[in-house]
């Protein structure tokens, strides 16, 4: 067995993730930009998709504030390793839905997903939901259609955010995650749409693409992140 896959272990390093993020959101100076259309979404209350890239799961906790913002869950992968993730997120106010943003997989990943889909509508009916349209295993910065068909069907906006911090550390997995390191220099930017009346879901899930990296690479310029 693999030693995250333990629950005891996963607990206690989830406990210790939650811990050190929380410390590091503290120290860092954050710069906010294009933050009114996030606080015209908050004030109007009710449904939203927030979508990151899955490098950025280890930033997300900072961009919501949990005082005046809609109440969020966030959708991690079925997969045990999912499972770490999860418990760490809901330690700073992220409870889970579980399952995966929509890649055609069948068996298993495929009821996860369907399974995902009815959750995070119910979810959207009354809060927001926090989804990374690339994973869970990529490829990084390529959405999948899971969260275009999730918009369409609920009608909630998007809020695309761009998040970022130098220093940072990144790990050697497929999406090269970001890690916060603490007393940096951190930035928040936003982008908010709908899903267009009569679009074709393919078609907008290219043009988001573009979008949510656009902000993702204007947050990494103004700390000063190399992009990889």
């Amino acid at each position: 067995m693999r030693p995250l896959r333990n629950p005891v272990i996963q607990s206690v390093l989830s406990w210790v993730m939650a811990s050190w993020m929380r410390f590091c959101f503290a120290t860092i100076r954050w710069t906010h930009e294009n933050r009114e259309v996030a606080q015209q979404v908050w004030a109007d209350g009710g449904g939203v998709i927030c979508a990151f890239w899955h490098s950025r799961i280890g930033l997300s906790p900072a961009c919501w504030p949990l005082d005046r913002a809609q109440p969020a869950k966030a959708l991690i992968s079925l997969s045990r390793d999912g499972q770490f993730i999860a418990k760490a997120v809901a330690l700073q106010g992220f409870p889970a839905v579980r399952g995966s943003s929509g890649r055609k997989d069948g068996g298993e990943a495929s009821k996860g997903g369907s399974q995902a889909l009815r959750d995070g509508l119910k979810q959207l009916k009354i809060g927001a939901l926090a989804i990374t349209p690339d994973g869970p295993r990529g490829p990084a910065r390529q959405m999948a259609e899971g969260l275009p068909v999730m918009a369409r069907m609920s009608g909630a906006p998007v809020l695309f955010i761009g998040m970022s911090c130098n220093p940072a550390a990144r790990l050697s997995s497929w999406d090269r995650a970001v890690i916060p390191l603490p007393f940096g220099r951190g930035a928040i930017v936003w982008d908010v749409d709908r899903f267009p009346a009569g679009g074709d879901v393919a078609e907008v899930a290219r043009a988001w693409t573009e979008r949510l990296t656009a902000v993702e690479a204007r947050a990494d310029a103004i700390t000063g992140l190399e992009r990889l």
